[in-house]
């Protein structure tokens, strides 16, 4: 038995700790989770839990359901929130997704962005995120189709303390940061009722832990606080959509591989070739890291959400923004990549992103000449001209662009890219055969 795995059976006693949660995500990014008493874990250790794969959406076909769940002692955590009827604590750990044979499953996410991870080191690069996640405070869900009624009627950085919720930010860090997520900042964003809280960077997989975590606890909180919380990319025509901006940096070592003091934006020649893999292979991810049919009313239509895949310093209608705040520090010269929304898987986010850039990197990708202007406010002719690629307009574009990606398709793996492809088909047919009110409103007395 490891060092970890015994830290966390002794704090599981010490802290009369009833319930330990194992937690996984399924293709789409949906969290699951089996709960275990104490006195089993010690077992699930060495042998996983085993489960019916062929339940969780892409995970296993019949013949073919035993899977294992093997619990990752690194991501033990207590949870913040004690029964709310005994008290008691309970834990969560996330956990990897095994074949019976001991082989890792080719549908989990979490394994998804190891593999990709691996291939960054042996490129001799490890891999630091910092996400910037926005989401809407509502008063309630249960719309019946409706828009939702928004917790507050504040704006970009206002002071006013959210009208049904006045608790919930302080009570959302303080939970974050007793779950080991540091936070980095937090603010009341353009929208009323929308929020953003940055995380502070961590590498890539943990990070994709802690979004994982970040959506639970969020949802959590707005729960105790009378409102509810939502991720959906743009639940209101008339308000901005929610981002999640996804800062990336590669180290070599302890040398920050974007630095360059030499440079004008003081990006070195990875940096470089990292952004123009992320340009040019940005329509065929954009079905991943905006994987819904609303995640296109966001792209399309919102305030400061990219519509080409540019870059420029500080430009934020650029896709790709190079922040300028701190370009002298070696330590913090990273990218922003402003397309992806809050409801993204982020295990396969960040795999299909890093994989872009990587590519770029090995096949020297020659970066195209900043956006000095603003992208949103120019044309679909001016933005050609420019050289400018358009990001796709619907999921249905997207899904085309990603079936001919064999970048795409080689960072994901045959399974997962197979079952998001058909899944997301599924997806865009239902959402097309739907008779929308405008068609209504605006056909029915032709």
């Amino acid at each position: 038995m490891s060092s970890q795995q015994e830290f966390v059976l002794r704090t599981l006693e010490e802290r009369d700790i009833r319930f330990v949660r194992l937690w996984f995500t399924d293709i789409q990014g949906y969290l699951k989770s089996v709960a275990v008493a104490p006195a089993e874990l010690e077992g699930a250790f060495a042998e996983g839990i085993g489960f019916d794969g062929s339940a969780i959406e892409g995970f296993s076909r019949a013949f073919e359901a035993d899977t294992i769940a093997q619990p990752d002692p690194s991501t033990f955590q207590i949870l913040p929130f004690g029964g709310e009827q005994d008290g008691y604590l309970s834990a969560r750990m996330f956990c990897d997704i095994t074949m019976p044979d001991g082989q890792p499953s080719w549908a989990d996410p979490r394994q998804v962005l190891r593999r990709q991870l691996a291939k960054a080191a042996e490129d001799g690069f490890s891999c630091n995120v910092h996400p910037e996640i926005e989401f809407f405070l509502v008063k309630s869900i249960d719309t019946d189709g409706q828009p939702p009624v928004p917790a507050d009627n504040g704006g970009y950085f206002d002071q006013a303390v959210t009208d049904n919720a006045p608790n919930f930010r302080a009570e959302a860090i303080n939970s974050l940061e007793r779950m080991g997520i540091p936070v980095e900042f937090s603010h009341h964003e353009n929208g009323p009722g929308q929020q953003e809280i940055d995380l502070r960077f961590a590498d890539a997989l943990t990070m994709a832990d802690h979004v994982m975590t970040f959506r639970y606890l969020i949802k959590q909180v707005a729960r105790r606080n009378g409102v509810r919380a939502t991720f959906m990319p743009k639940p209101f025509s008339q308000y901005p959509g929610s981002a999640m901006h996804t800062h990336i940096s590669l180290f070599e070592g302890e040398d920050n591989a974007f630095h360059d003091p030499d440079d004008e934006f003081r990006l070195s020649a990875t940096a470089k070739s990292f952004i123009a893999g992320i340009l040019e292979h940005a329509p065929e991810f954009t079905a991943v890291t905006n994987q819904w049919v609303n995640s296109y009313k966001r792209l399309s239509y919102g305030e400061e959400a990219p519509r080409a895949a540019s870059w420029g310093a500080s430009n934020r209608s650029a896709m790709v923004r190079i922040p300028m705040y701190t370009q002298h520090k070696a330590a913090t010269r990273r990218v922003e990549i402003r397309s992806p929304d809050s409801a993204m898987n982020p295990y396969l986010g960040y795999a299909v992103m890093l994989a872009a850039g990587l590519k770029g990197i090995r096949e020297g990708y020659e970066l195209p000449a900043p956006a000095e202007e603003d992208v949103s406010l120019m044309t679909r002719r001016e933005r050609i001209a420019a050289g400018f690629r358009d990001l796709p307009t619907d999921l249905d574009y997207a899904l085309r662009k990603m079936e001919r990606s064999e970048m795409v398709a080689e960072a994901l793996g045959e399974h997962v890219f197979e079952f998001f492809l058909r899944n997301k088909w599924q997806e865009w047919h239902a959402y097309q055969s739907q008779i929308s009110p405008w068609e209504l409103r605006h056909h029915l007395e032709f």
